[in-house]
């Protein structure tokens, strides 16, 4: 199974990283550096994931991907 697509961005307004998981609605989480806002998204997706499975609630498939991703390879000419 695919994992879900993690985007990491500097916030001037908030002055650290966010980390999105953008199939997971509102799952995001903010660090001072990408690799703690990663770290920080890494467990709230798992408590999201395990409240969702104990409330019953549909845990969505991955399916996001960047446009960049779905392009491919370009071809020669």
């Amino acid at each position: 199974m695919r994992d879900y697509f993690i985007s990491i961005f500097y916030s001037e307004e908030d002055e650290g990283y966010i980390a999105d998981i953008p199939d997971l609605r509102y799952c995001s989480a903010f660090g001072a550096t990408p690799e703690e806002a990663l770290r920080e998204v890494q467990i709230a997706k798992q408590a999201w994931l395990e409240a969702a499975h104990a409330s019953g609630k549909p845990i969505p498939i991955p399916q996001f991907r960047p446009v960049i991703y779905q392009l491919g390879t370009p071809q020669a000419a």
